[in-house]
């Protein structure tokens, strides 16, 4: 019992104790430059289809199979080819920072002919490349489409699952060229945040600082961090970013108000706040039912039989909505708290939060997607 009184009594301290922001890793916000992924493409053929390549009027498939035939010696006459069984695809690729050659990389498989599936097909030898035109790896082997796809005899009916058009090599590309960057023997370094901010990049520039003992780190501009490598790490460049990457730091973020309408999602940051506004949101219903009555004439009269409609209207106003005051400076929780008070469903806080933003009480940047 003693030892639950303990453990409730924790719980409350943790409640009323105020949040505090959380830090972040410097390789969680940022990133070095130079450090980076490379992206590659290339143009490929998948054979061994089961007649579900691209069809006979593929003129990009026939000449490029006809090349690969006459460089493996083969002589053919591509105006008579009638190949089902081949793809023409493009093969594309991230090519990690600091890839060394010989390692593998996945590869993903794009049909851009009118190939209705590529399953259970063979990609033959692609170099792929990047934006400067050099190859750097070479991608070949069977693809594998991670669903399938299966279609009646006669006709008509299909079944199918995943996307049939698109598939992936796991290790599928063999590195042929390293990308020239080295991190020995530089003298500086440049940090780049992802979400630029003057506030998160001097803060990070002062924990540096603060970690290498001297003014080595400079805020050059919100994105950007200048560090200065000192001597003891002129020979080990590696072994700084590996102690940079792991300080933490709580990055700033800026007052934003997300709305989607399609959706009637809304994400607030916590650092909205609001000037002191009265927030009344009253609803008004509609309702129309319409009912059919018979007129049925006497037996003895030539009256006809007719249905008339009969259409009642009912309007309704909620009463019970009331005028809100909302205190200046609040922060996001109870800016929610007081709009639910009034009943305001997510979709009519949209309307809402716009129109705190109209009247300028709205302490932060109002975004619709």
């Amino acid at each position: 019992m003693a030892f639950l009184k303990r453990q409730l009594m924790m719980l409350l301290v943790l409640l009323l104790v105020p949040s505090l922001g959380l830090a972040s890793r410097l390789k969680d916000i940022s990133n070095f430059k130079g450090v980076r992924a490379n992206q590659l493409i290339g143009y490929g053929l998948v054979v061994g289809l089961d007649g579900t390549g691209d069809s006979a009027s593929s003129d990009v498939m026939k000449r490029s199979l006809g090349e690969a035939l006459a460089k493996m010696g083969v002589g053919a006459d591509t105006s008579r080819f009638q190949v089902k069984n081949v793809a023409s695809v493009m093969v594309t690729a991230n090519l990690p920072p600091f890839a060394k050659s010989g390692s593998t990389i996945d590869v993903l498989v794009s049909s851009i002919g009118d190939a209705k599936s590529l399953q259970g097909g063979t990609l033959l030898m692609t170099p792929i490349k990047a934006a400067n035109q050099q190859v750097y790896a070479v991608a070949q082997g069977p693809i594998s489409v991670g669903g399938y796809q299966a279609e009646a005899p006669s006709g008509g009916s299909t079944i199918q699952k995943n996307h049939q058009t698109v598939a992936k090599i796991s290790n599928g590309g063999i590195v042929e060229q390293e990308v020239d960057f080295g991190l020995e023997g530089k003298h500086d370094l440049q940090i780049s945040l992802n979400e630029p901010d003057f506030t998160t990049a001097v803060r990070m520039a002062d924990k540096i600082n603060d970690f290498l003992g001297s003014k080595y780190a400079s805020a050059t501009d919100p994105g950007s961090v200048n560090v200065q490598v000192p001597d003891k790490y002129a020979q080990r460049v590696t072994n700084l970013i590996a102690n940079l990457e792991v300080l933490e730091v709580q990055p700033d973020v800026a007052a934003r108000v997300v709305l989607n309408e399609r959706t009637g999602t809304i994400v607030m940051g916590e650092n909205v706040r609001i000037s002191t506004v009265a927030v009344s949101h009253g609803s008004l219903s509609i309702q129309i039912d319409q009912s059919y009555e018979v007129s049925q004439p006497n037996p003895l009269s030539k009256g006809e039989t007719t249905v008339i409609p009969e259409t009642d209207f009912q309007v309704e106003e909620d009463k019970d909505r009331k005028l809100v005051l909302v205190p200046e400076g609040v922060n996001i929780g109870e800016v929610v708290r007081a709009l639910n008070a009034i009943g305001i469903t997510p979709r009519d806080l949209i309307s809402v939060l716009q129109a705190i933003k109209a009247t300028g009480a709205l302490q932060g940047e109002l975004i619709i997607i």
